[in-house]
Order: C-alpha cells, then structure tokens, then sequence
C-alpha cells in the first residue's frame, strides 16, 4: 500500500507543530474530545486527513458563534 498524505498518522508534537500550539493545548483539545485523535496506551496519535477535515469545518462554523 502506498504511504501518501492522506495516511500519514501523526504525534501529539508533531500536530501542534503543524498547527504552530502549544503541546499542552493539543492535549487539552484531545482528552476534551474537541479534536480528531485516538489514545494508544498512553500515546495519542492524529490522523492529518481527519485534522485537515476539522480545521476546514471549524473555519466554515467559526462565524456562525
């Protein structure tokens, strides 16, 4: 199976780096449930697919508050 962008799987540190947050606040986003991830053991894991699906809902709701 080829590897490309939309299965790359990525770390609690290597999603706030793409997202340019804080580690704590990708966290706090994860264990509340308001971001896409999934708890490995004690690991969280991040599917950039499903990210880059959130961020476009959350730009296209962010005026509707």
């Amino acid at each position: 199976m080829k590897n490309n962008q939309t299965d790359q799987i990525m770390t609690l540190e290597e999603l706030a780096n793409y997202l340019k947050i804080s580690k704590s606040t990708v966290y706090k986003l994860a264990q509340e449930g308001r971001i896409p991830g999934q708890k490995l053991g004690k690991q969280w894991r991040f599917g950039k697919q499903a990210i880059d699906d959130w961020l476009s809902h959350q730009a296209r709701t962010e005026g509707r508050d």
